[in-house]
């Protein structure tokens, strides 16, 4: 096992040390002071149940990260923080989002006020640098102009950011999801021998493992139970983003030209960004307000399939693998604009199949607007 390795266990072993310690002094202040996510008509839980988990994932992440990388210094004798731009941008992003997401958390923000945060926190990477420049034959787009490439960026990060956020419906769904795409990242970077970005990959991986069991096996009675809330769902949609956006970027100066290079971070995320993506068509079609919340995503319509929220929850898992594997295989015969056609057609007649299914059992494959 080599240093860099150690190190990244090291982190993860941290950061789930330092959620375990964290979540129950959360839960406890939300006790003391009243913060609960009170359920509703559009809701899915029937208790009221603390909101704040979230608000462990950044400083554990950030702890675990410091205490490898101070042990990478000083075992190796070497100094492996290089602070650049991007470095800079990505930490001022991801804590105007951090921040954003807990005020949300704690007094409620609405999205005029949410997206302009989003979009500024989005510009800062292509500003600093960090952009997606490149399609790498998708649709028969290879290079992508500068200001285009600029756009693009800010667009990706704030859909993959709300796409995270939008995908927080059921126990472990958000966690689960992310902490698999986080794995397919911790693997592409290390596999790059980009320690650094592993060791912070592994350090938020981490809180997400403890996180998970407050969330899905926690129990309400014992105070014990948990949701991540803004502060962790948009945390986690910022920072698959930025990793997405690292990872897709051609610079032969940090990593060699990779043909999956961004066709990998659409694998990883392919649920949230097709489930949002058909919400919002959903919702144009049945003339809808696009941000108004419903009971339409992927998970509600599989519980009133009749799935209990923990089927909906593995079968989605089970999905997300199932596209990944179908992806990774394909990737070796075909073309990648040609794989997303097919992702786009399974997609659809898996949403076929579960709508078929509801028509059958005389349930609403299109549930209208509840009152919140």
């Amino acid at each position: 096992m080599t240093l860099e390795i150690l190190l990244i266990i090291i982190a993860f072993l941290a950061s789930v040390g330092s959620g375990v310690i964290l979540i129950p002094l959360i839960l406890d202040f939300c006790k003391r002071k009243g913060l609960y996510d009170i359920p509703n008509a559009r809701k899915l839980h029937k208790n009221a149940i603390p909101r704040l988990g979230g608000i462990s994932f950044i400083p554990s992440m950030l702890l675990a990260f410091f205490i490898a990388i101070t042990l990478f210094d000083g075992l190796s004798n070497k100094q492996h923080i290089i602070i650049s731009t991007w470095s800079i941008a990505f930490f001022i992003s991801l804590v105007l989002i951090y921040i954003v997401g807990v005020i949300d958390d704690l007094i409620g923000l609405t999205a005029k006020v949410k997206f302009p945060v989003q979009i500024a926190a989005a510009m800062l990477l292509p500003l600093a640098g960090l952009r997606i420049n490149d399609f790498y034959g998708l649709f028969g787009i290879h290079e992508i102009p500068f200001v285009i490439s600029i756009l693009i960026t800010i667009f990706a990060v704030v859909y993959i950011t709300n796409a995270i956020n939008l995908i927080d419906g059921i126990d472990g769904l958000c966690s689960g999801l992310s902490f698999l795409a986080l794995g397919g990242f911790l693997f592409c970077f290390t596999n790059e021998k980009l320690y650094v970005y592993s060791i912070l990959i592994a350090g938020l991986m981490g809180v997400l493992l403890a996180y998970f069991y407050y969330n899905y096996f926690g129990d309400v009675e014992k105070n014990r139970k948990i949701f991540m809330g803004d502060s962790g769902s948009l945390s986690l949609g910022f920072i698959l983003a930025f990793l997405s956006v690292k990872f897709a970027m051609n610079n032969p100066q940090v990593m060699p030209f990779r043909i999956d290079a961004l066709f990998l971070p659409v694998t990883l995320l392919i649920i949230p960004v097709f489930d949002v993506t058909r919400m919002i068509l959903v919702r144009s079609k049945h003339h809808k307000p696009l941000f108004l919340a419903d009971k339409n995503h992927i998970h509600h319509k599989l519980i009133r399939a009749g799935m209990s929220q923990h089927q909906a929850l593995w079968t989605i898992i089970a999905l997300a693998l199932g596209f990944f594997i179908v992806n990774d295989t394909l990737m070796l015969f075909l073309d990648i604009t040609y794989i997303l056609i097919i992702d786009i057609f399974l997609y659809i007649a898996f949403h076929y199949v579960v709508n078929h299914y509801l028509r059958r059992q005389g349930k609403p494959v299109f549930a209208e607007n509840t009152p919140q």
